[in-house]
């Protein structure tokens, strides 16, 4: 700083020389700078005032390049450049940004992350549900990390008719012994709900009809029901569906995907129950997926449903949190008391 304070000092005492008396000064400077670089090492240390000099007196008369003699002018150029760029990086500092997350909500991520089968959509949705505002991508961040097209004309044929579609396929579970057992399911489009889950060994068309019936019982029949053409739909439950009212609708051949919601939830319950267990029986296999539509309809959000579940469930703002284990802990509720 001593050294900053004599430069200005000797330009503002400049000021009132002569020329003559400027120039003799320069020519013996110059000397001197010629003496000291024989004699000096070949790398010079400059600090921080030093660069401030030179890259500002470049900034006033980039003219003086010509002049310098102990250092290159790249140098000073490079000096100015990386000024320029500090200079605007303090300009553009950040003033703000989002609130911070408390650690409560953090660590409370954190424990959420323990179920495997959760990632942070899901996660996302319960914290929702708990009366916690938080992005999703926050909600990413925070957790352990661990798009399917449709068809269009399919697309808009199940948005403009998802109140009156339910949806139904079969799904094969092998035993401890060795044995398959069948799954049936009836999915309600409106708010994917799953309406009814059985189980049998042996499938048939007048089965299926009758489990059709008790899904809905006294309720308001659908008006189109889509199915694959599973030869187990025979005769039998064709007639019964048209007797209730309800137009039947076939997906093509191998073509599992235009049936694609009914497909996603078979997936679902593999990935969140089935894959997880060793079933015994018909009647072990019949009370867990009992549990699982329970927790499905009740419990489980939906990217679908804005993060709400199909029963929708009404949002808590106060209270403890406190996490209720779902088929044995492979899933959680977070609740409120």
């Amino acid at each position: 700083m001593v050294d900053l304070c004599t430069l200005v000092w000797c330009f503002v005492a400049g000021l009132f020389r002569s020329r003559a008396a400027l120039q003799a000064e320069i020519l013996v400077l110059r000397h001197q700078l010629n003496v000291l670089r024989r004699k000096s090492p070949r790398r010079l240390v400059f600090t921080n005032i030093d660069r401030l000099v030179f890259a500002g007196l470049y900034s006033l008369t980039p003219s003086v390049l010509s002049a310098l003699k102990i250092l290159k002018p790249a140098t000073v150029i490079a000096w100015h450049r990386a000024g320029f760029r500090a200079y605007w990086r303090w300009k553009s500092r950040s003033r703000g940004g989002r609130p911070k997350l408390s650690p409560e909500v953090r660590a409370l991520i954190g424990e959420m992350s323990i179920n495997p089968l959760w990632g942070a959509p899901r996660i996302h949705g319960e914290l929702l549900k708990l009366g916690i505002t938080v992005g999703q991508t926050t909600v990413a961040k925070y957790m352990a990390r661990k798009s399917r097209p449709c068809s269009p004309g399919w697309k808009t044929f199940l948005r403009n008719h998802a109140d009156g579609i339910a949806a139904m396929d079969m799904f094969v579970v092998p035993t401890v012994s060795f044995r398959l057992l069948y799954g049936l399911l009836v999915l309600r489009h409106a708010r994917r709900e799953l309406l009814w889950l059985a189980v049998t060994a042996h499938p048939s068309a007048q089965w299926i009809a009758q489990q059709l019936i008790e899904a809905y019982g006294w309720k308001e029949a659908p008006r189109y029901l889509m199915r694959d053409r599973d030869s187990a739909y025979g005769e039998a439950f064709i007639r019964r569906i048209r007797a209730m009212g309800i137009r039947d609708r076939p997906v093509s051949a191998r073509s599992p995907w235009q049936n694609g919601h009914v497909e996603r939830l078979i997936g679902s319950i593999r990935r969140d129950c089935l894959d997880h267990v060793v079933v015994l029986g018909e009647r072990h296999l019949r009370h867990l997926l009992v549990s699982y539509q329970k927790y499905y309809n009740e419990v489980r959000t939906h990217l679908s449903l804005q993060k709400d579940a199909p029963v929708p469930r009404d949002v808590h703002r106060r209270g403890r949190v406190l996490p209720m284990p779902v088929l044995g802990g492979l899933n959680h509720h977070y609740v409120r008391v």
